[in-house]
């Protein structure tokens, strides 16, 4: 009842407009792990009002797993904060530096950073989403369905409210490869997660979820003409379903891969309503 009353004030009664008193309050390359590194590294948008116990939105960016920047976030930080919400964009490393698994300890990290901190910015610790594009979907997903990532920091799959991962097809990497992977070369896929099926299936979102896992609910937003995405989002929704999470899929017309991600946040964009009405419905949970 109290995240309910929580998410009802910060995402209901927080104008839609933008906020009177200008852009948002932003702190910029806040180390989330030691020894600090840029690649290690977070922003916090804050909405200008002063308020407390706004719900926190971190966002994982896009980049094929082996580029990409917390800077790429376009409308994204003045559209949530103008709805009541601290925005968090977060770096992580990159392969073949690092594994597709210590990228996603690096997104639990953030999530432990942010929970610690959240107060300090108005926002609530028990009101975290976390978002992401592309390869940031992917990771977004799995922390939030292979609960040893935060349990290494201490923390459950419930310390995340809901997840909004959008347009990605590694949900379920073996599958992928197996069914065709659209306009991206299987070798691509290969040397990001391996040639082994065991260790593609170890990070795939969708070999994780299970009942009373406390996984929670899941946007799923994929471009509405890409065959890949597509198959994979509906698959792993009817898998989440299955094991009791709530999971609803959006076909975003008229999209690309790229569009989906940077007119997130446009005002008129049907996958941001999406994404607010998704926000107000685990509110009303």
């Amino acid at each position: 009842m109290r995240l309910a009353s929580t998410l009802l004030a910060a995402l209901v009664a927080a104008p839609a407009a933008p906020a009177a008193d200008g852009e948002p309050k932003v702190r910029r390359d806040l180390a989330y792990a030691e020894p600090k590194a840029e690649r290690r590294t977070l922003d916090v948008y804050a909405p200008a009002a002063a308020g407390a116990g706004r719900p926190v939105v971190v966002w994982v960016h896009g980049g094929g797993w082996r580029r990409g920047s917390k800077a790429d976030v376009g409308a994204k930080p003045r559209a949530f904060t103008d709805r009541g919400c601290v925005f968090v964009a977060v770096n992580h490393r990159f392969v073949p530096d690092v594994t597709v698994a210590e990228m996603t300890g690096d997104v639990a990290k953030a999530v432990r950073w942010v929970h610690d901190h959240a107060g300090e910015f108005g926002g609530d610790p028990d009101a975290v989403f976390v978002m992401g594009h592309s390869s940031g979907a992917h990771l977004a997903a799995l922390v939030c369905t292979d609960g040893r990532y935060l349990k290494a920091e201490g923390l459950t799959l419930g310390a995340v409210k809901g997840c909004v991962p959008v347009d990605v097809s590694a949900y379920d990497v073996p599958k992928l490869l197996a069914d065709g992977t659209g306009s991206v070369p299987a070798a691509t896929y290969k040397a990001v997660f391996g040639e082994a099926a065991d260790g593609q299936r170890e990070v795939s979102p969708a070999a994780h979820v299970a009942k009373g896992k406390g996984v929670p609910p899941f946007l799923i937003l994929h471009v509405a003409d890409r065959p890949d995405t597509k198959a994979q989002s509906h698959a792993f929704a009817d898998k989440l379903t299955a094991a009791g999470v709530p999971a609803k899929v959006v076909a975003a017309e008229g999209k690309t891969h790229g569009s989906i991600g940077s007119d997130l946040g446009k005002p008129d964009d049907p996958p941001t309503r999406a994404v607010f009405e998704f926000l107000d419905g685990v509110r009303k949970k």
